[in-house]
């Protein structure tokens, strides 16, 4: 696997350059919602986004790198989403829980997508660190963001850990829902027990 970063939207110069990210993400999307892991080819997506092969593989070395930029630009809509509407609740345990409730029952409507999504975060490696740190920490922001919606300036380290380990046991979760080894509602149950474990009032 190349040890080469993705191109992120902050690396790209031009409209068209940034148009060009933005299909071969909508492709992936599409074609992973279709058919799962096994239906992202890196050719399928060049073609499908009307771009070279070669092009394909300037932007994205690997399809893993690929994935998990597509798992970071739906965490990045679901973060609009919660910003839009924040999740409801009187303690911090019940905003999280509401907020990770949602963003799974949104993953789990389409679980063909969640499937590759979630096989490439697990099947990543050392050289797509970059990537899965951006996915981190869009799930640790919003997390932190339920925790204090008044505002991050209320934020300790301690809040930053603990949203790093739900989000954690979150993913795990998903990984046992996507392989067939727990159920929608026991993944639910999963999050719930150790949200309550971390964040008692």
């Amino acid at each position: 696997m190349s040890s080469a970063n993705s191109l992120a939207v902050e690396d790209l110069g031009s409209a068209a350059q940034r148009d060009r990210r933005k299909r071969i993400l909508d492709a992936t999307i599409t074609l992973a919602s279709q058919g799962g892991f096994d239906a992202v080819q890196m050719r399928a997506v060049a073609e499908q986004a009307d771009v070279a092969l070669g092009t394909l593989y300037r932007y994205f070395p690997s399809k893993i790198h690929l994935l998990v930029s597509a798992l970071q630009r739906e965490f990045e809509r679901t973060e609009a989403i919660m910003r839009e509407r924040p999740s409801e609740g009187d303690t911090a345990a019940e905003r999280v829980i509401n907020s990770l409730k949602r963003t799974t029952r949104g993953m789990q409507s389409d679980p063909q997508l969640t499937e590759a999504l979630t096989r490439a975060f697990m099947f990543a490696d050392g050289s797509v660190a970059a990537e899965i740190h951006q996915v981190g920490m869009l799930l640790t922001s919003m997390l932190t963001k339920a925790m204090h919606p008044e505002g991050h300036d209320k934020l300790t380290e301690e809040d930053v850990a603990i949203a790093r380990v739900i989000g954690d046991v979150w993913l795990s979760a998903l990984v046992g829902w996507v392989t067939g080894r727990t159920t929608a509602a026991e993944t639910g149950q999963q999050i719930e027990v150790a949200v309550k474990l971390l964040l008692r009032d």
